[in-house]
């Protein structure tokens, strides 16, 4: 009986490339909804673009004549120019990417979507108490009142759901600090609603720690620079 020897060449082991970790459609397909719509901005005239741009505000005169459709449109409508919107944007996919990446599609969409409309609901019941106790201006009911930062916020606030243990204080405590100065120093409804928005993402990801429902393992590279470009994002929205 002849035994044929066993090859000696060692099995080398290889890290498989997943596709699946860069399918991200709740990132790509946002995206790029907001860039058609801010091309389709630039296409029309100056006085369309701002009639589209208030018909899609979450102000107290849109919400008071019914139009509850904002809560959601408003979110897909950047006002600034296009040369900001096509910085801010690129910023913004790396924040959702990451949050999409650890959270998974679904997750991501429920905590951005809570975040956008569970502030401007806070924000517009405080701006209706202080209208009509006449602390500020009737003519806010009709500002514009539309952008991304809400969600985004909220995600931010979430992440302390990814983050070690030893690390969350200071995300959480950073990010506080930062929208509770922004506050103080520009008196916006809009750094409130910042700073509202990073509170109920945080709570969020409370939740999410207790219930153990993303994964924990460590960042790889390419999650370190998602981190790292989504926080100078996070910056930009709070400090501009």
């Amino acid at each position: 009986m002849v035994v044929e020897a066993a090859s000696a060449t060692p099995v080398v082991s290889r890290r498989r490339f997943r596709p699946a970790a860069f399918w991200l459609p709740a990132t790509y397909g946002y995206v790029g909804l907001l860039i058609a719509v801010a091309i389709a901005l630039t296409v029309v005239s100056g006085s369309t673009a701002t009639r589209i741009v208030l018909h899609a505000s979450t102000n107290l005169h849109n919400l008071a004549n019914g139009r509850f459709g904002t809560l959601f449109s408003s979110a897909f409508v950047v006002s600034e120019g296009a040369a900001t919107v096509f910085i801010i944007v690129p910023l913004l996919a790396c924040l959702l990417a990451l949050a999409e990446r650890r959270f998974g599609t679904v997750k991501l969409m429920h905590t951005f979507l809570l975040g956008h409309i569970g502030t401007t609901v806070l924000v517009a019941v405080g701006l209706w108490v202080a209208v009509e106790s006449q602390l500020v201006p009737h003519s806010i009911t009709m500002v514009e009142d539309v952008g991304v930062s809400y969600g985004a916020m909220t995600v931010v606030g979430a992440l302390i759901a990814v983050l070690p243990a030893h690390r969350r204080f200071v995300w959480a405590a950073s990010w506080l600090t930062l929208a509770l100065g922004g506050v103080l120093v520009w008196h916006t409804f809009t750094n409130v609603g910042h700073f509202l928005a990073l509170c109920l993402g945080l709570g969020i990801g409370r939740l999410m720690i207790r219930r153990q429902v993303v994964p924990l393992h460590p960042f790889n590279w390419l999650e370190y620079l998602l981190l790292a470009v989504g926080s100078v994002f996070a910056c930009l929205m709070l400090l501009a």
